[in-house]
Parts: C-alpha cells; structure tokens; sequence
C-alpha cells in the first residue's frame, strides 16, 4: 500500500524592490526545516519569468509535523518579516495525491 504524504504548495508574492530580501529570508528557512521530523522535501523555487513569484514545494510525513513546523520558531520569525516585504498575503495550499 502506498503511503499517503502532505503536499502543501506555499506562493509568495515579493514587492518588486524586495525581490533579493524575501528570497535570502526564505533560503534561510530551508535547512532548518529540512532538519525537522516529518519533512520529506521543503524546495524553494523562483519563477523564471516573474522573479517577485516565489514558491516552496513540500512533502510532510503527517499534518502534525506540518503544524509543528508552521510553529517553530523560524517560521514565526519569518512570518513577522514577511508582510512589509510582500505584496500580497502568502497563498498556502494543502494538497493529497490522488492516484
């Protein structure tokens, strides 16, 4: 039986004049969550034709190690950073597979 794991899909938007700030603060948050129980893969990609879209990719073992990590103190960190850096609210979307 294949087991059944977490995607979530976590979209923000940089101010276009922070661009080079929200990606350095999201970098950061990269190993330390990578080390956190549960974490499958936390990757961090740009878009190639609108740098301001940046976007983690991550695969969670459980919804708990989510939350738990959605709790930790980087992330919080981060969380209090991001809004004068953003120019819209992070989109963050929970996914399951479906076949």
């Amino acid at each position: 039986m294949k087991r059944e794991y977490l995607q979530v899909v976590a979209r923000m938007v940089a101010r276009p004049d922070r661009v080079d700030e929200v990606r350095a603060l999201l970098q950061a948050l990269q190993e330390p969550t990578r080390r956190e129980t549960g974490c499958i893969s936390y990757d961090l990609l740009q878009n190639r034709n609108d740098p301001t879209d940046l976007t983690f990719v991550e695969e969670w073992e459980q919804e708990a190690d989510l939350e738990a990590h959605l709790a930790s103190g980087h992330i919080k960190a981060a969380l209090v950073q991001l809004p004068e850096l953003l120019a819209e609210a992070p989109d963050i979307r929970r996914y399951q597979m479906t076949g």
